[in-house]
């Protein structure tokens, strides 16, 4: 199922993986560091491949669609996170109880 992000969420998300989580997702996808390098942005393709993401302009860097989200839920694995970004989960304050 397709997923849309902003490309700086794609890229914070990136940020906060941990050292090494970009060779271990590599690892179990069987696919090279640079492929999931450029999943998250980066556009080395003579080592690594493009793996279904399109950026198109917008605000936050842009808009990206991705139509393989497995490298995506691999990452969110990684922090120990449902989604990303994550839910505000603040209750909103109504008129009513101020």
């Amino acid at each position: 199922m397709a997923r849309t992000i902003t490309f700086n969420e794609l890229r914070e998300l990136k940020d906060k993986l941990p050292d090494g989580s970009i060779h271990q997702i590599a690892a179990e996808l069987k696919m090279k560091p640079e492929t999931v390098r450029n999943y998250f942005g980066g556009y080395n393709y003579k080592e690594g491949k493009s793996v279904g993401i399109h950026i198109e302009p917008g605000p936050n860097g842009g808009i990206v669609v991705l139509d393989d989200t497995t490298i995506f839920d691999k990452a969110l694995h990684i922090l120990g996170l449902e989604d990303y970004p994550e839910p505000d989960h603040q209750p909103k304050v109504t008129e009513e109880e101020e």
